[in-house]
């Protein structure tokens, strides 16, 4: 059995882990009616099961709102790893975007910020990239990254002799496997967030039904426990209670080779990517 727990986390930097499952806060996306209404409740029940891991995004509109649920659910700061984002181009937008996004969540350092996806040019990517790490520098933040980046936008950075980012967050999982990013990540020690890690619910695959029906479990425990076995950090949403506690239980069984094959042999690329966000095309 794999040692995985709901404690197990990488080290972003000495004394900082992110841990490996992460709740994401992303309600209405966008809809402030929708946010407010599932936010709060959702982020505290996640609290309570124990997640201790929580992405939000100022596109959400709902920063405010984990603020409020980490202060009801009773669990100390230090305890929970937060993570923002924001769509900014320009470098002072983005030292401003920080302080915006501390002073609504109620804040005094984020654990991660991530640029939420990539400016239009070369410089205004750079620029962007430089405001996260000043904003590291000057203790706002813990960590820097970013979300939807390719490879062609982290070599980049790297050409540009800059820190390289602590995390990329892309959608991921066994339908559209994002390989190429995936193994650029890996090899310059870049940890890969996967959002949309249940596929939205679209789980009706017969590979997925009939592994989660060897297993007794259900298909969201399997796609979860792939991200895991991955070396992913799968990042699940939900608003139901009896969910929120189910998409955790993923640590008392493990998926064997063939599972894992199976699931792997399922990737179609860009083809089978479901967010509105293009994937890696390269």
């Amino acid at each position: 059995m794999s040692t995985l727990s709901f404690q197990t986390a990488y080290e972003l930097s000495p004394g900082h882990e992110i841990p490996r499952l992460g709740f994401g806060v992303a309600f209405g996306f966008g809809k402030i009616e929708d946010a407010a209404a599932l936010s709060v409740p959702s982020t505290v029940e996640a609290l309570k099961v124990g997640y201790r891991h929580l992405d939000t995004a100022q596109a959400y509109r709902n920063e405010a709102d984990v603020g409020v649920a980490l202060r009801k659910s009773g669990v100390k700061r230090e305890d929970v790893f937060i993570t923002s984002k924001v769509i900014w181009e320009k470098y002072a937008e983005i030292a401003a975007a920080v302080d915006v996004s501390l002073k609504t969540i109620g804040l005094d350092y984020l654990d991660l910020y991530l640029i939420h996806s990539a400016p239009p040019t070369t410089e205004a990517r750079l620029q962007a990239w430089k405001g996260l790490l000043d904003a590291k520098k000057a203790g706002k933040i813990r960590a820097a990254g970013v979300s939807n980046y390719n490879v062609a936008r982290l070599e980049e950075i790297k050409n540009a002799g800059l820190e390289l980012p602590s995390v990329n967050q892309v959608e991921l999982h066994p339908l559209c496997q994002q390989r190429p990013v995936v193994e650029y990540c890996k090899a310059n020690n870049i940890h890969i967030e996967a959002y949309c890690p249940i596929i939205r619910g679209h789980m009706g695959n017969p590979v997925i039904t009939s592994i989660a029906k060897k297993h007794a479990r259900d298909s969201a425990q399997i796609l979860l426990r792939w991200s895991l076995q991955t070396g992913l950090i799968p990042l699940v949403r939900s608003s139901n209670p009896a969910r929120i506690l189910s998409n955790s239980q993923l640590y008392d069984f493990e998926l064997d080779a063939t599972d894992m094959q199976e699931l792997n042999a399922l990737d179609q690329g860009a083809a089978g990517a479901i967010s509105w966000n293009p994937v890696d095309k390269e």
